[in-house]
């Protein structure tokens, strides 16, 4: 960057995954930014656990910050396919290989919050707790103001909203963009102790099960980490989900996989602890991701079904490619643009696969022979082919010059 031009500072909305690693990358850029995170005291306990595929990982790499992942999680590299009657229907690669042979990392998403905050923190990034952003203006010279909750505000050369799929960013630049997507199936999930599991270490299980699907994975210390995706037609409120009690979800998910060959009963029953369900929302195109000096990325932008397992690796992406261009582009317009151009096709495309993944979950009696009878030759072609390669491939290279 050069020295003579005035330093740029970025307001980061949001401190979850894209936030903490957008302020990272900016810095390694030579924008200086702070972190604006509306829980009072992180996110740290929210979520359940996700898979990390490698060109997320990839991601990370260019900002020095992949180790942060490899030593929270553990390797999830293969996808093994079951149908609810017992039927082996497949195994595909899960997440990839990075050419050094790095493959997926299944961990908690907590431990990956924490990781990339306390990262963010001891290189110097300022975060913010308790700043939920209510709204935000450009400026006449071309900056952005934004105001919190608390009545207290802040002023930047530029905002970037990485405040999730409900974002009050995305709103703001655009009063008319979507809300989120409601996908049918819920998600609830857990750590199971003892639990009697047919499970190799590094694979996840994935059951089409009758009336509900199902997966797992055996952790190194020998728990069971698994989930369950229950359908539901209609969108539960925060309400609806909140008042349903440990013992209800507990008797829904065995009842669900009361006719499956599975042993997902043993691993509810093993089960200690609270249960609580949360609903699939994804994003699958907003028109606007930017407008003066505010722009949204991750989730705000383009969220994905967790099926996907691509979430967390979209987000990564996106902070590390939007800091190349405004390292390169100086005039921020130009930068959103290019990140827009160099963006938009690829998440948009996840987004539907995804969204078909997810679909595939709920299929009724038909559907369901349907897919049992094809899967089998999907799976293969996918694990011979490489037909994910599209995906889990890509690569950025920050040293690469941003062309104008």
């Amino acid at each position: 960057m050069n020295a003579a031009r005035k330093r740029r500072k970025a307001l980061i909305i949001g401190g979850g995954v894209a936030g903490p690693v957008a302020a990272m990358a900016l810095q390694r850029a030579g924008i200086e930014s702070v972190v604006y995170e509306a829980y009072a005291g992180g996110a740290d306990e929210v979520g359940s656990f996700l898979t990390f595929a490698s060109n997320g990982l990839d991601a990370l790499r260019a900002i020095d910050a992949h180790h942060l992942v490899l030593s929270e999680g553990f390797p999830t590299p293969r996808m093994e396919i079951q149908s609810g009657t017992g039927k082996y229907l497949g195994e595909v690669p899960n997440g990839g290989t990075l050419p050094d042979g790095t493959v997926s990392q299944t961990l908690k998403r907590a431990d990956l919050y924490r990781a990339l905050r306390d990262e963010a923190l001891r290189r110097g990034v300022r975060i913010e707790y308790g700043k939920r952003l209510i709204d935000a203006e450009v400026t006449p010279g071309g900056g952005v103001v934004a105001r919190f909750e608390d009545a207290t505000g802040s002023e930047g050369d530029l905002l970037i909203g990485a405040d999730g799929v409900h974002s009050r960013t995305r709103r703001i630049i655009d009063p008319n963009a979507p809300g989120a997507r409601y996908v049918p199936v819920l998600n609830v999930g857990g750590y199971a102790r003892g639990a009697r599991a047919r499970a190799e270490p590094g694979t996840f299980r994935m059951v089409f099960g009758r009336r509900a699907f199902f997966g797992y994975a055996l952790h190194p210390s020998g728990e069971v980490w698994w989930f369950a995706n229950p359908p539901r037609a209609e969108e539960p409120s925060g309400a609806d989900l909140a008042a349903i009690s440990t013992e209800q979800w507990r008797e829904l998910l065995l009842d669900l996989f009361s006719e499956d060959d599975t042993p997902a009963a043993d691993i509810i029953h093993a089960t200690p602890g609270k249960l609580a369900g949360w609903a699939t929302h994804d994003l699958p195109s907003v028109p606007r991701w930017h407008r003066g000096a505010m722009i949204v990325i991750g989730d705000a932008a383009h969220a994905t079904a967790p099926s996907s397992g691509q979430g967390a690796s979209m987000a990564i992406e996106d902070a590390v490619v939007l800091a190349r261009c405004l390292r390169d582009l100086p005039e921020t317009a130009r930068a959103f643009a290019a990140y827009e151009r160099l963006r938009r096709g690829r998440v948009e495309r996840i987004v539907a696969h995804g969204a078909r993944t997810s679909n595939s979950k709920i299929a009724g009696p038909v559907g369901r022979a349907l897919r049992d009878l094809m899967m089998p030759m999907i799976l293969k072609r996918i694990a011979s082919g490489g037909s994910l390669a599209w995906m889990h491939d890509y690569h950025i290279d920050w040293d690469e010059k941003m062309a104008a």
